[in-house]
């Protein structure tokens, strides 16, 4: 997590950029842990200010999330929490619920991941919030959607993984279905959310009205399963594990380099393939009745991954790298992200950057920002707020105008 190559507070010089794609929208987050949090930082990344709630007392688990520590500080939190603002606020007391309902008034996007009927309960479903501001979108995330027979079910990725068919597909066959190492299911939900945000706030230019957008981790992870559902209803296919390859795309696999490093070699189309075989000093391979078709490699695909193991063993890993780009074919070494973190085109993209974390005083390196925009960047301001409530003065006094006075009560009666 951490680096030498971060910066030091005084090294470190504030970006000049443009204002973000979605400057001047205002985001309210009531989500916690991934999937909610994600969308959120998504839009705040391009440039809406987003405004974290949490309940008092009860701040977001995530502050607490991350396998690295310094100071007694964890690092998860520096990833999602990034250009938001945070204020505390119990929406089950009925002042809260009034305060609340003021922030969606001069707000334009609200994104949720309670299970189904949490707001409904506490009297702030989408007709309550849409009768205080008709153009509000709220960004409902959950499990497995706002309606249907298993809507009232909780949610976590790794079940949605799995009810989904997609940890099916993982893993070696006859093996257990293994996870990745991370939550998948989550961080799918949390990007379809933010794509319906912003479809959303585009057909909002055209009616005047907000919408509800349902996202589900279940149908996140079902939506980027390719061709298995209609491979199963037309032929009755289950497609299932393969390991380290696709089956009948060949050659696309990891070959271990003589020094023992993994490199993918991926030369399926019959172009790249017949470079390839060039580039090995076999180019009567791309002829070869056995490989000469796409359909005849897949056929053949072990002995193929064979002849590319043997040549791929007898080189170093930048040698296969360097000789296969030279070529024209697709290849690249599987890095740990102690090699991500240094990798020089991902540095030059702007992709290894850092976030100045006011809690440890030191900038932290995280993911840069996905996609780049060329006329309306988006960028890092911050990188979380430090604690629960930490904007409460500036959201309630600055923003809705309330007194002090006013808070310090609000406080006394536990609802800040």
């Amino acid at each position: 997590m951490f680096s030498d190559d971060a910066q030091p507070a005084d090294e470190m010089e504030p970006a000049m950029t443009p204002a973000g794609a979605l400057d001047g929208i205002r985001v309210l987050e009531l989500g916690t842990l991934i999937a909610g949090p994600f969308a959120g930082r998504l839009l705040g990344d391009m440039g809406a200010d987003v405004i974290k709630i949490e309940a008092p007392g009860a701040p977001d688990p995530l502050r607490t999330w991350g396998q690295a520590e310094l100071d007694g500080h964890h690092f998860f939190w520096t990833v999602h929490a990034r250009n938001k603002k945070a204020v505390t606020l119990d929406l089950r007391k009925s002042r809260g619920r009034e305060l609340f309902l003021e922030l969606v008034a001069v707000s334009d996007i609200v994104v949720e991941n309670f299970r189904p009927g949490t707001l409904e309960k506490w009297n702030l479903g989408y007709d309550v919030l849409a009768d205080r501001n008709p153009g509000i979108i709220v960004v409902r995330v959950s499990g497995y959607g706002q309606t249907g027979p298993d809507a009232h079910k909780a949610g976590y990725a790794s079940v949605a993984e799995a009810v989904s068919g997609l940890r099916h597909l993982n893993g070696f066959p006859g093996g257990p279905p293994p996870r990745l190492a991370l939550s998948l299911g989550d961080s799918l939900a949390g990007m379809f959310a933010a794509q319906g945000a912003l479809a959303a706030l585009y057909r909002r230019t055209r009616t005047g009205r907000g919408q509800v957008v349902d996202t589900a981790l279940t149908e996140s992870c079902l939506a980027i399963q390719e061709s298995t559902i209609p491979d199963y209803d037309v032929g009755g296919v289950v497609r299932g594990p393969s390991g380290t390859r696709l089956e009948g795309i060949a050659p696309s696999n990891i070959y271990r380099a003589a020094d023992g490093t993994w490199v993918v070699i991926a030369a399926n189309q019959d172009t790249v393939f017949a470079r390839l075989c060039k580039a090995m000093g076999q180019a009567d391979l791309a002829t070869d009745d056995r490989f000469a078709t796409h359909a005849a490699r897949g056929r053949n695909q072990d002995e193929l991954d064979t002849i590319i193991a043997e040549w791929a063993g007898q080189r170093q890993p930048d040698d296969i790298i360097e000789t296969l780009s030279a070529a024209g074919v697709i290849a690249g070494r599987i890095n740990t992200v102690a090699d991500v973190v240094r990798d020089p085109h991902l540095r030059a993209r702007g992709m290894i950057a850092p976030h100045w974390d006011e809690r440890v005083e030191r900038a932290v390196l995280g993911p840069g920002i996905v996609p780049l925009l060329s006329e309306s960047p988006g960028s890092i301001r911050n990188a979380g707020p430090a604690h629960p409530g930490q904007h409460n003065d500036e959201i309630y006094r600055g923003l809705l105008g309330k007194t002090g006075e006013e808070l310090d009560a609000l406080r006394a009666e536990g609802v800040l």
